[in-house]
């Protein structure tokens, strides 16, 4: 079955997300190794979110849990304590109606926003290369995908320029006079810092460059046409804003002098500015704390059509789930006997095209079948459908759980 252990900007709060996201591929280690018959692990850490998504081979109930939960905390250092208060927990249908909902934007500190879905489609990808995900948890995500374009094509919800970067643009434009003359800093070469620049652009920012901590500024800059600074704190002297998009703390309190109004914009998660900044004469720092308090009230109306949306592909991917393993029952008989025909009709003589043909017929004789198993599934009623397949062909229901 599936589980989601879910710590967002809703219940825990930005120490505990930061701590949880520091260390990504070994919170799935860790959690596959503690989980009770765990199979796979799919980890989706974004700036207001930490959640793990974990294929288990039954459900996990109470005390089932707490290996998990000291798995968490001795791997990023949140207490076990603070965690059980921290995590929500959703089971089997659940979690894809909530991994849906995520996708799509509906969980953001700005609903809507544009950069989830891609961080859920990298999430996939990063459990991919590490080797951690499973059938069911690549079904679950490359759905929770197709469902936020759904969303994002059919609804309100897919209006342009929804993102945190966006939002915080909106705030700084009080501390901005002319996006024109303004000097930008963007420390990071990310996607979270090509969205930044976008956006700046897109304000009038005619002064925008670029500095990277690991060195990679040039080819992030010469693709936007951007000047790449070198020395991190001269170009932050010669800022009006600098706007921070990187991992890790990339710019320290030696890196920022006093006397001077400065504004910075982190975006980082963990956190990429030493909180020491903010205590510096005319230095302002607008963080991802600050953005939760000033996000926009969503569009009730789109948020309730993204919603049904969600509901009804939620509904089918637990429809697909529970008739998988009755159609492949169904088939695995069929192809046993379609395989014995076709032994048999070449120990006669036919060949390729006979072949072809029985293939053909055995795939037009099961659409129908198929279909119909599908449709039964959605109005509940798998157990007629299995008794059925009992009846019929002697498939028993444990052949097809």
């Amino acid at each position: 079955m599936l589980l989601c252990l879910s710590a967002n900007h809703r219940n825990a709060s930005f120490d505990v997300l930061e701590r949880l996201s520091a260390d990504v591929p070994g919170a799935a280690r860790a959690l596959l190794k503690a989980a009770p018959g765990a199979f796979g692990a799919v980890v989706l850490a974004t700036c207001n979110r930490f959640e793990a998504y974990l294929d288990v081979a039954e459900p996990v109930e109470g005390r089932a849990r707490e290996p998990m939960l000291e798995a968490l905390a001795e791997c990023s250092g949140v207490p076990a304590d603070e965690l059980r208060t921290s995590l929500a927990v959703h089971r089997g249908d659940a979690v894809a109606v909530h991994l849906f909902a995520v996708s799509s934007g509906l969980e953001s500190v700005v609903v809507g926003e544009e950069e989830i879905a891609g961080q859920v489609r990298r999430a996939l990808d990063a459990a991919r290369e590490e080797g951690t995900t499973t059938g069911d948890l690549e079904r679950l995500f490359q759905r929770a995908v197709s469902t936020s374009r759904g969303v994002k094509s059919r609804t309100a919800l897919g209006g342009t320029g929804r993102s945190l970067v966006s939002l915080a643009l909106d705030l700084a434009a009080s501390r901005v006079r002319d996006w024109a003359t303004a000097t930008v800093l963007v420390v990071g070469t990310g996607r979270y810092a090509g969205t930044a620049v976008a956006a700046l652009r897109a304000r009038g920012a005619g002064d925008v460059r670029v500095y990277s901590p690991t060195g990679r500024a040039a080819a992030f800059a010469a693709r936007r046409g951007l000047p790449v600074e070198t020395d991190l704190a001269a170009a932050v002297a010669g800022a009006d804003l600098v706007v921070t998009a990187s991992t890790g703390q990339v710019l320290p309190a030696a890196a920022v002098g006093p006397g001077r109004d400065l504004l910075i914009v982190d975006l980082g998660m963990p956190r990429n500015v030493d909180p020491a900044v903010a205590r510096i004469d005319g230095v302002a720092v607008l963080d991802l704390e600050t953005l939760r308090v000033h996000a926009p009230l969503e569009h009730l109306a789109a948020s309730d059509e993204a919603r049904a949306i969600v509901g009804s592909a939620a509904q089918e991917f637990a429809v697909d789930a529970a008739v998988a393993p009755i159609v492949a029952a169904l088939r695995g008989l069929v192809s046993e006997t379609l395989d014995n025909e076709i032994a048999r009709a070449r120990s006669r003589g036919a060949g390729d095209e006979a072949e072809a043909a029985l293939r053909h017929f055995a795939g037009v004789l099961l659409h129908r079948p198929s279909v119909r198993i599908r449709e039964l599934a959605g109005a509940g009623r798998t157990q007629e459908l299995l008794a059925a397949l009992d009846l019929l062909h002697g498939i028993r229901p444990d052949d097809a759980s």
